[in-house]
């Protein structure tokens, strides 16, 4: 059973708490991912894996933060970007909160590549604030893994709207999938991507960076216990640590 912050009441929450320390903080991101799949598909992924390891583990669920740094979609209908310095200031403002009643160990899960250096560096400010392990995972060795579980390469080392988030959406929320829409494109990479304003959303057309066609719920269930389970692994290794500096 997942114990969800948003669906429990304060007492359910301080016990929760009292027997096992942890809370998961999901974020992701609202931003187009090709005409195949919606805007949510970081929340969405970031949610279900981390409801599947508060399931393994016991750990506190906290509501998931829905909304990342998007800056390359800016212009795309239904996005919504935050600056990349207020998802570090919000990622510290949830530290703090959930440090006051108890819980020791923070664990960030998340969905949206470009979120991790705000993890990063919240993470790095918070350990000379708080007295607690602030852990965050994006998709723990997805390179080794995707090249032993997808047929196609991503682009550049990159996942976005591909085989891979493609596959992983039809085991988490198939309803939201057209997959008549799922189209192949590798954009060219300028010379100047990476070292200046080029951004992904200048190149490509369909919003598909890889080979979304080749995706499948099979692989999808796959990846998902892959990296639960590496996570779930993680997640008792922080907390050991913790405990071990007590």
């Amino acid at each position: 059973m997942v114990k969800a912050a948003i669906n429990m009441t304060r007492d359910e929450v301080k016990t929760a708490i009292e027997e096992y320390p942890v809370a998961i903080l999901p974020i992701g991101a609202t931003e187009q991912h090709g005409h195949h799949l919606p805007l949510g598909v970081d929340i969405y992924l970031a949610e279900g894996i981390s409801k599947r390891i508060c399931e393994k583990t016991g750990a506190l669920l906290l509501p998931t933060l829905p909304f990342g740094y998007s800056w390359v979609w800016r212009d795309i209908p239904g996005t919504v970007s935050l600056q990349q310095h207020h998802v570090e200031a919000v990622i510290k403002d949830v530290a703090h909160s959930v440090s006051r009643y108890g819980v020791k160990t923070l664990i960030i899960v998340n969905g949206h590549d470009a979120n991790n250096a705000s993890m990063k560096y919240a993470t790095r400010e918070l350990v000379d604030e708080l007295d607690m392990n602030v852990v965050y995972l994006f998709y723990p060795d997805f390179g080794a893994v995707i090249d032993q579980y997808c047929e196609s390469k991503p682009w550049h080392g990159m996942i976005h709207a591909c085989e891979f988030e493609t596959s992983l959406m039809l085991a988490l929320k198939p309803e939201l999938v057209d997959m008549s829409k799922a189209v192949r494109e590798y954009p060219e990479k300028p010379a100047l991507y990476g070292k200046s304003t080029i951004s992904l959303g200048d190149l490509s057309k369909s919003g598909v960076y890889g080979d979304a066609t080749l995706a499948s719920k099979e692989k999808g269930e796959k990846l998902l216990e892959i990296f639960v389970e590496k996570m779930v692994g993680l997640v008792e290794l922080a907390t050991q640590n913790h405990k071990n500096k007590e």
